[in-house]
C-alpha cells in the first residue's frame, strides 16, 4: 500500500465522512473460482498468480477474470446512477462532503467519479496481477473513493517513486510511479491530451492511439517511396536525436505550453501536480551499486537541477515529452518548410533530394532546440546519407521494396531466447514473432527464431507466428 501521504491512507480518511464497512457498499467481489494462471508483468517486478479474492467493480463476475467489458459497463451503470442522485440512502451520507466540495467549484469543471473510475481501468491494463494493483483493489471502493475525495479537495500529491535501471537497449534509469499516482497520471491524459493532440502532425509518432512503431515505420516507408518515385530516383536522409532527452527537458518551458491549453483553475493545478513532482524525494531505489553504475552520470536524473528533467517510465513523461517537442514540429514543417519529415519521440527522420539543403535544414534545427527548448542534437547520432542505405527507425530498416527488423534486434532476440527460463521461453518467442511480424520480409528470421523455439521443446506453428508449449504423451 501507499505511504501515509496518499489519499486512501486511513489516516486520511478520517473527517471525511462515516467510513464504516456497514455503510458502504461493497463493490469488490470474491471470484467464484481459483485464481487464473495468467502472469503480466511490472515495471519493478512480476507478481505469479493472483489472490481469488481480488475482482472488478461491481457485478457477479462468474467466468474468465479478463472478461472486464460486462464489469465495467455495470460500472459505469451504477457510477451514473450515482452522479443522476440514485445513489442508495448510505451512499448519500458517505458522499455529503464531495457534493458540497464539488459545489464550492462550480465555477470550475471538475472531474466525475466515472472518470476516476475509466482511468483505474486504463490504468490496471497489463498490471492486474501485480503487488501494488492487487493491494489497491483489495480495498477498491474504499481507495477510489478516497482518491475522488483528495483530488476534488486539492489535498492530493503524488506518492514516492521505485527507480530501477534497465539495461536492453541501453542502460538508463526507470522511474515507476505508484499504482495509485498512476491512475490520476491516466485521469489528467483522459482530459487534456486532445486540447494538444488535434494540434500535432499527423508525423508525430509514440504514446498517440494508433501511432506506434508500426505507423511509424510504415509511414516513413510511404514518405521514401514518395521522395525517390518508388526508388527510381536518388535522394538523401538526415536522422537525428536529440541529446539526453528526457533528462534534459527544461520544465519553465514545458510549464508556459501546457498552460496555454490548460486554463481551468483544477486542471491546471493537476497538471502542475504531476508535472512538478520531484520523484528523487524519498524515492525507493531497487537498482543495485553495478547496475546503477551503467548509466553515465549525464544520463541520471539525479544529477539534474529539481526544474530539469522527466522520469522515464510514466505516461504523464510520455505526453508531456510529445508537448515538448510539438514545437520543433511545426517549426520544422512550417519555418524549414520540410515536406517528408516524421518523429518518434526524440528521434526525427527529414527527407530531401538535396544534402546540401539538409544540412541547411541541420543548422536551422540546431538554433532553434537552442533557443527555443534548451536542447541539443547528439553529434554521434546524427546521419546524413543516402537513402538507397537504408533508413534505421523505430526497429526497423527501410531499404529498397522491402523493411527488415533491425539486425540487433534480431540478435538480441536469439540470444534471450536461449537464456530465458523455460517456463517464460514461450511467452518470449511470441513476442518477438510478433515484433518481426511487423516488417514485411521477416519470413527467414521467424524460421530461425522457430528452430531455436523447437530446439528447446516448443511447437511452432507452420506460419512462424506463434509457439506453443508440447504435449508430453
Amino acid at each position: 500500500m501507499a505511504g501515509a501521504n496518499h489519499p486512501f491512507d486511513r489516516q486520511t480518511l478520517k473527517g471525511h465522512g462515516p467510513f464504516d464497512s456497514a455503510n458502504l457498499i461493497d463493490l469488490v467481489l470474491p471470484l467464484p473460482h481459483q485464481g487464473t494462471a495468467m502472469h503480466t508483468t511490472e515495471t519493478t517486478h512480476t507478481q505469479r498468480g493472483r489472490s481469488g479474492a481480488v475482482s472488478a467493480l461491481i457485478g457477479d463476475r462468474g467466468g474468465d477474470v479478463d472478461s472486464e467489458n460486462q464489469s465495467a459497463r455495470e460500472a459505469y451503470a451504477w457510477i451514473q446512477n450515482f452522479n443522476n442522485g440514485n445513489q442508495n440512502n448510505n451512499w448519500k451520507n458517505n458522499n455529503y462532503r464531495a457534493r458540497a466540495v464539488r459545489s464550492s467549484y462550480q465555477t470550475e469543471p471538475l472531474p466525475s467519479f466515472q472518470e476516476l473510475v475509466e482511468a483505474y481501468f486504463e490504468c490496471r491494463k497489463g498490471k492486474r496481477n501485480s503487488d501494488t494493483a492487487l493491494a489497491f483493489e483489495a480495498n477498491l471502493e474504499r481507495n477510489l473513493y478516497a482518491l475522488y475525495l483528495a483530488l476534488i479537495n486539492r489535498t492530493y500529491t503524488p506518492g514516492r517513486s521505485i527507480c530501477f535501471v534497465i539495461t536492453r537497449p541501453k542502460p538508463r534509469e526507470v522511474w515507476a510511479a505508484e499504482f495509485v499516482d498512476r491512475i490520476v497520471h491516466h485521469l489528467l491524459y483522459r482530459r487534456i491530451s486532445s486540447r494538444f493532440e488535434n494540434s500535432f502532425i499527423a508525423d508525430s509518432c509514440a504514446c498517440i492511439k494508433g501511432r506506434g512503431t508500426l505507423y511509424g515505420a510504415i509511414r516513413l516507408e510511404s514518405k521514401v517511396q514518395s521522395i525517390t518515385e518508388n526508388w527510381s530516383k536518388p535522394a538523401f536522409y538526415l536522422k537525428c536525436d536529440l541529446a539526453n532527452f528526457f533528462v534534459a527537458i527544461n520544465k519553465a518551458i514545458l510549464m508556459q505550453l501546457l498552460e496555454a491549453k490548460v486554463q481551468d483553475p483544477w486542471w491546471h493545478w493537476l497538471t502542475m501536480e504531476v508535472l512538478l513532482n520531484d520523484p528523487r524525494i524519498n524515492a525507493l531505489n531497487h537498482a543495485s551499486r553495478k547496475t546503477a553504475g551503467l548509466v553515465p552520470e549525464h544520463k541520471r536524473l539525479g544529477s539534474q537541477d529539481s526544474l530539469h528533467g522527466l522520469p522515464i517510465g510514466n505516461l504523464s513523461s510520455q505526453f508531456f515529452a510529445n508537448v515538448y517537442l510539438n514545437e520543433l514540429d511545426q517549426f520544422v514543417k512550417h519555418q524549414v518548410r520540410a515536406k517528408h519529415y516524421i518523429r518518434y519521440v526524440d528521434d526525427f527522420v527529414l527527407l530531401h533530394e538535396s544534402p546540401q539543403w539538409l544540412n541547411a535544414a541541420k543548422t536551422k534545427i540546431e538554433w532553434f532546440l537552442a533557443e527555443r527548448l534548451q536542447a541539443r542534437l547528439n553529434p554521434t547520432k546524427t546521419i546524413l546519407q543516402p537513402i538507397e542505405r537504408g533508413i534505421d527507425f523505430v526497429g526497423q530498416v527501410i531499404q529498397p521494396w522491402h523493411r527488415t527488423t533491425r539486425k540487433r534486434t534480431v540478435n538480441v532476440a536469439f540470444d534471450r531466447v536461449k537464456k530465458v527460463a523455460h517456463e517464460d521461453r514461450r511467452a518470449t518467442v511470441n513476442s518477438y514473432f510478433g515484433l518481426m511480424r511487423q516488417a514485411d520480409k521477416s519470413h527467414h528470421l521467424r524460421s530461425q527464431l522457430a528452430k531455436v523455439a523447437l530446439k528447446h521443446g516448443h511447437a511452432v506453428d507452420g506460419g512462424f507466428t506463434k509457439a506453443f508449449e508440447r504435449k508430453v504423451k
